[in-house]
């Protein structure tokens, strides 16, 4: 299947959901731009590092890599992501409850910019590794929420032709670990870890996760862990 000749925007954080979201993109559109938020999160500099060996992994050209700074979600705070007095908390198991990771409506203003920016370089599509299942409830990284954002994109910008696609919303974490080895994703390029820059904790929510589809897929996961729990 030809590569469709389209420009189109991935949303790429650094993490494991994100990478397999571009290599996703990859297999379907030819020309790729990439943009990265830095928001004052614990794992900014870690995130970043990331960020930019897939970019390179994917040749990207530099001139359709941005990065933007929205430290004003730190100033904001309320969330054990961006506030100091809020500590990163060890997964305690699956819950329906939203936890204090959730930074307030961060992919509202995160895809927001990526729409600002898919106007002025021509993008018809913005892809974000939105993961539903894996989220612990996070309000917006529901299929709903992505239903309803589409809407206002088609309302609110000039052609009414953007539209935001989520490829992963629907995977388990041990699927979409698999669907980076079948897509030969640079997985030691990515970053999951809540807390720390340079071994991943291991214990926060999204190591937790992350772990557990590594087992699940019977893998091992290629980053340094500050410790290996078993979460099957």
């Amino acid at each position: 299947m030809s590569k469709k000749k389209e420009l189109a925007i991935v949303l790429v954080s650094g993490g494991m959901d994100s990478l397999v979201t571009a290599a996703i993109a990859n297999e379907e559109y030819e020309n790729l731009a990439f943009l990265h938020l830095n928001y004052g999160q614990n794992t900014e500099e870690k995130e970043l590092q990331c960020f930019h060996e897939i970019a390179d992994h994917y040749n990207v050209d530099k001139s359709l890599r941005k990065i933007i700074d929205i430290t004003f979600l730190k100033q904001i705070g309320g969330s054990s992501l961006t506030d100091d007095n809020i500590d990163v908390k060890k997964y305690k198991g699956d819950s329906d409850e939203i936890p204090d990771s959730y930074v307030p409506f961060r992919n509202t203003h995160i895809v927001s910019m990526a729409v600002s920016w898919a106007e002025v370089i021509g993008a018809v599509k913005i892809f974000i590794g939105a993961v539903e299942e894996d989220s612990s409830g996070y309000p917006d990284c529901r299929p709903s929420y992505y239903k309803a954002l589409n809407a206002l994109i088609k309302e609110g910008t000039k052609d009414g032709i953007i539209q935001v696609e989520t490829p992963v919303i629907h995977m388990k974490k041990h699927e979409i670990v698999k669907k980076a080895v079948e897509l030969n994703a640079p997985i030691k390029s990515s970053w999951s870890c809540y807390d720390r820059n340079d071994k991943a904790c291991g214990v926060c929510d999204s190591c937790a996760l992350r772990l557990r589809g590594f087992e699940q897929a019977g893998l091992e996961d290629p980053i340094e862990y500050d410790q290996r729990p078993s979460y099957s």
